[in-house]
């Protein structure tokens, strides 16, 4: 008898947008890689209100690692615009809390930490273009070995705005030359999720010393015929906020997203 996995489980439970929030509402805590196939998955950043127009700048100021699909109206947990039944306070599978940019907590449910001068920025998430890759027969390693994405921050500066600054973070995936041609070709096709890579081949000259410790989500190998292949990562307004040492700030745990009822189809026009 085939024993199924909590995310294979997962996977076969959340074949739309809306069932892929219900489980996180049930209290499904891993990456959302692979749920509800041809929708848009996104990350999040919630700040006061205070920062939120400066926060909204760094983001126009870096579109590649930063592109904002939604944002709130001040103290509302909906936005109507990626789903009509969304709350931004219980939908994803895990968030982080951070006070003065120190992480203080993890929680499945952020209703306790609601307030009405937040603002909640959704900004697009390389997940959305997997489809399509994967689609072309273009291998996603993390997939097929249902963990998360490795991800790291890099020495590519952002355009910094307010208090918010810092270095890019950026995703990576293994790829043999022809997948990654390919793949390159489809992802340009989807600026509003990131777009095509900004780097391929040798880590080390986007400052990534170690290729097989990431600094967030779990480690990648990278084959002697492959060359790892990096993307710009919705992470990145992350470290942002970490950097800039705000009072208050909720995102999400990398690789626990909102899953939205946009479809991935939507984007390739954007």
């Amino acid at each position: 008898m085939t024993v199924m996995t909590p995310i294979a489980t997962a996977r076969r439970r959340a074949e739309t947008g809306l069932a892929a929030r219900q489980l996180a509402r049930e209290g499904f805590a891993g990456t959302t890689a692979g749920l509800a196939p041809g929708h848009v998955q996104g990350n999040l950043a919630i700040l006061p209100r205070d920062q939120a127009a400066d926060f909204l700048r760094f983001c126009t100021l870096n579109p590649k690692p930063c592109p904002v699909i939604g944002l709130s109206e001040p103290g509302d947990p909906r936005i109507p615009a990626l789903g009509a039944d969304l709350d931004i306070r219980t939908d994803l599978p895990r968030y982080r809390v951070w006070r003065d940019g120190a992480l203080v907590e993890e929680p499945t449910d952020i209703t306790a930490h609601w307030r009405d001068d937040l603002v909640a920025f959704v900004i697009g998430c390389s997940f959305s273009f997997e489809e399509a890759l994967l689609a072309a027969g273009v291998p996603l390693r993390h997939i097929a070995c249902g963990c998360n994405v490795a991800m790291w921050r890099t020495s590519i500066a952002c355009a910094p705005a307010g208090p918010f600054a810092g270095p890019m973070v950026v995703s990576m995936r293994p790829l043999r030359a022809a997948d990654a041609i390919r793949a390159i070709q489809i992802t340009s096709r989807f600026p509003a999720v990131h777009g095509a890579p900004v780097h391929l081949g040798d880590p080390s000259l986007i400052g990534i010393d170690d290729i097989t410790r990431p600094h967030y989500g779990d480690a990648v190998p990278v084959e002697a015929d492959e060359l790892p292949v990096f993307w710009a990562c919705g992470v990145t307004p992350q470290a942002a906020i970490v950097a800039s040492r705000v009072p208050f700030a909720i995102t999400h745990a990398p690789g626990s997203m909102l899953v939205t009822d946009l479809l991935n189809a939507q984007l390739a026009a954007l």
